[in-house]
This record gives C-alpha cells, structure tokens and sequence, in this order.
C-alpha cells in the first residue's frame, strides 16, 4: 500500500474481528462483511447478543463465531485475539473497534465521576486495547489490512452536556489519527468513522438525561442513517485507504466550519445548552 493508502478491497472475504457485534452498527458491520464473503468474528459484553448477530448470519449461508469479550479489559481483548486467530487460522485482516456508550445531559462538574469512569473505559479504553492488541498482529502479518475505530462527529462537534461521550470519542479519533500516520507504508489502512445520528438503541443502553434521550430521539428519526448504510460506507472507505468516514453530510459541514473557525464555531455550539441541558 502508498503513502496515500489506495489497495485491496479489504472488506472482500476478510477475516474480521469485531466489538460490540450484538446491536447497531456493529451487527451491520458483521451482516455487511459476511454479505462480502468473509468469516466474521462477532464479539460483545452480551454474549447472547453476539451470538444472535453470528447465528442469523449462520442462518444466511455465512461464517460467523460468537465470543463475549469486555473491551475495558485489555487482558480480555488478548483473548479475543487468540480465540480469533485460532479460529481463522491466521491473523484477521479486519479489526472493527465498535463497542461504544452513550452518554449526557449534565455540565462538568455536575456529572458524576462515575459516570466519566463508564464512559471513558468503554469509549476510549476499548479502543485503545484493541488497537494495542491487534495493530501489531496486522502489521507483523505483512498483507492488506483494515482497522477501523468508530468515533463519532462529537469528536469535534463540542455540543455541552456532553462532556465524556465528547472527550472518548475525540480520544478515539486522535488514537486513529496516531495509528493511521505510524502505519503509513504499511498494509494496513485505518478508517475512523465519524457519524451524526445513527438510527441504534445506543440512547436506550446509555446514561442520557430525560430530555436528551428525546432529542436525540427526534433527531434520529428526522436525520439519521440506518447502521447499514453508515457500516457499507465505512467499509468502502477504508477500501479506498481513507482516514476519515463521515457519512452524513452534517457532519461534514459540522468538520469543515470546526476546522476553519473554531473560536466562532465553539460559542456557536454554546448557545444551545438551553436545548440540550
């Protein structure tokens, strides 16, 4: 692969190991790539839930395997590692890093300390470990592969209220910035998708204020993507050799002012606390 990450269609029969494979975008991640010919990996903290996505995709002619697998711990993400290989018989070629929480409604200073722990461990910690842990494997292995990690447009959309979903998923996004740019002549391209709304029951399994689960319910139904077709975009991102996914429009609108005029961008973002808090 160039310096500009143009190559092999990745996601073409690929050996795949994914995170939170049991709902949202990961379960599109996982039916996507099996529809694309590979043997797919579908891990999550609900086993049952990973073994649902593996067992409907079973059902439908393909190759899947269910593993739980907490990603706040980096022992555990070892052993997906293992268990993955030894079932592919080799390394993967794809390493989704998925697993992700919801998060909002409270100021700094008024959210709990705990609630920050739950959501950096997961969100960014799980990253983290999976990019510790698999980076290695894919570039030691010496053929094209993929990482992809799953931010979000919060990265860098500053919205208040929302302060340790915005942390993890800006932490996310300069891990894959930082990955992407020590794997440069490698084989192994790394996409970080950044998405608006995606139409998943994240604000369901998260820890989000009464009025912000029903704003972000409003905005889901209005203007977001189904996880189908942010998951096939991704993939045929990082096919291309990009960095970035932005799926929605908005967030490529949201990206282009950020970058631009940050200072005027930033109190902007401001003046919605009284919709968001």
């Amino acid at each position: 692969m160039g310096i500009f990450g143009f190559g092999t269609k990745r996601s073409h029969h690929a050996d795949a190991v994914i995170t939170g494979a049991g709902s949202g975008i990961g379960a599109a991640f996982a039916t996507e790539l099996a529809r694309r010919g590979g043997r797919i990996v579908c891990s999550d903290i609900d086993e049952g839930a990973a073994r649902k996505t593996a067992d409907a995709i079973v059902a439908d002619g393909g190759r899947a395997l269910a593993l739980r697998c907490d990603v706040t711990d980096a022992d555990e993400m070892g052993l997906l590692a293992q268990e993955a290989q030894s079932w592919f018989d080799g390394p993967p070629t794809l390493v989704i890093n998925n697993a992700g929480v919801g998060a909002g409604g409270s100021m700094i200073g008024d959210t709990d300390l705990t609630d920050w722990n739950w959501v950096l461990n997961i969100n960014l910690w799980g990253p983290i470990h999976g990019c510790h842990v698999f980076a290695p494997i894919l570039r030691d292995a010496g053929r094209p592969a993929g990482i992809i990690n799953v931010a979000s447009a919060a990265a860098f959309g500053a919205l208040p209220g929302m302060a340790a979903y915005n942390v993890s998923k800006a932490g996310t996004l300069s891990l894959s910035e930082t990955l992407a740019a020590e794997m440069t002549g490698t084989d192994v391209n790394v996409t970080v998708l950044c998405p608006t709304f995606v139409k998943t029951n994240i604000v369901d399994s998260g820890r989000i204020s009464v009025k912000s689960t029903q704003l972000a319910d409003q905005l889901m139904r209005w203007t977001g993507f189904s996880p189908e077709r942010v998951a096939k975009t991704c993939l045929d991102t990082n096919d291309r050799g990009g960095l970035y996914c932005m799926p929605q429009p908005d967030a490529r609108i949201v990206w282009g002012i950020k970058r631009f005029t940050p200072t005027v961008f930033t109190r902007a973002v401001g003046l919605t606390n009284g919709v968001t808090g």
